[in-house]
């Protein structure tokens, strides 16, 4: 019997082996996001696609960090909209590092033969997160991959449980309740893209950023937002700010209950 005091009541290491540490110290796997960020919104539009996403990262419901980006660029072309825990975020960022550097030393990019493509960026994020939450540790994100494929916008989403689907026009967070609807008054289908011009896509994913943080309590004004245009390339203006806000329509708004007007 082992009669140091910390371990007291143990067999000896001599007769029984080493005690295994991982019996008291079991695995444990994330059960919620803790800081997290809300909502990406994403629309195509006749020569290429547009994608925000505000930049605060909320503490539960303290609006806790400012300037944190949740759109990745991959290449020349590619660009991930993150929602969901920041951490987990961190760690996909660091798997695309990991792809693009080695996709730079598999391939010479000769005439941007072999650059990395939106669709193999989505199919590479399906995978690990449909792995993750085959494992019962899912990554807790919504992610967003927007760009442009042989000429054609392209835009599709997958989330924490490896479910994927593509639309003219996605959100992910409180923006596939709020933002959706407006956007698919814009385009509901693929057949609407044709006939939406870039302004016109900027400007409705804008009015939605407006929208969300007049209603999302875990949003914030401050966005940055993303164009791949097959003319201009990948342009990502940062430091944007929602304008023309007005809380005139508050003083209308009553809550539950007996009211005295």
């Amino acid at each position: 019997m082992n009669h140091d005091p910390f371990s007291w009541g143990r067999p000896s290491d001599a007769v029984y082996g080493a005690y295994d540490q991982s019996i008291a110290n079991p695995k444990m796997n994330t059960q919620q996001p803790i800081v997290t960020g809300t909502s990406v919104v994403c629309v195509k539009y006749n020569n290429g696609v547009v994608i925000a996403a505000d930049t605060m990262a909320s503490y539960g419901s303290l609006l806790r960090f400012n300037n944190v980006e949740r759109l990745i660029p991959v290449g020349t072309n590619t660009v991930v909209g993150i929602s969901g825990d920041i951490s987990d975020m961190q760690h996909i960022e660091t798997l695309i590092e990991e792809l693009i550097t080695e996709n730079n030393y598999d391939n010479s990019y000769a005439n941007s033969a072999e650059e990395l493509k939106p669709s193999y960026v989505f199919e590479f994020l399906a995978a690990v997160m449909y792995n993750r939450r085959s494992k019962m540790n899912p990554l807790w994100n919504s992610v967003i991959v927007a760009g442009l494929e042989d000429g054609k916008p392209f835009a599709r989403y997958v989330n924490l449980l490896g479910v994927t689907y593509s639309s003219p026009s996605l959100a992910s967070g409180f923006g596939s309740y709020m933002a959706v609807p407006l956007l698919r008054k814009l385009v509901d289908r693929e057949s609407d893209v044709a006939k939406i011009d870039r302004s016109t896509a900027e400007n409705a994913v804008v009015e939605c950023l407006k929208v969300l943080f007049y209603r999302d309590a875990r949003s914030s004004k401050q966005y940055s937002l993303a164009v791949i245009d097959n003319d201009s390339g990948l342009q990502i203006k940062k430091d944007q700010k929602v304008e023309n806000l007005s809380w005139s329509f508050a003083k209308g708004i009553r809550g539950y209950g007996t009211q005295k007007v």
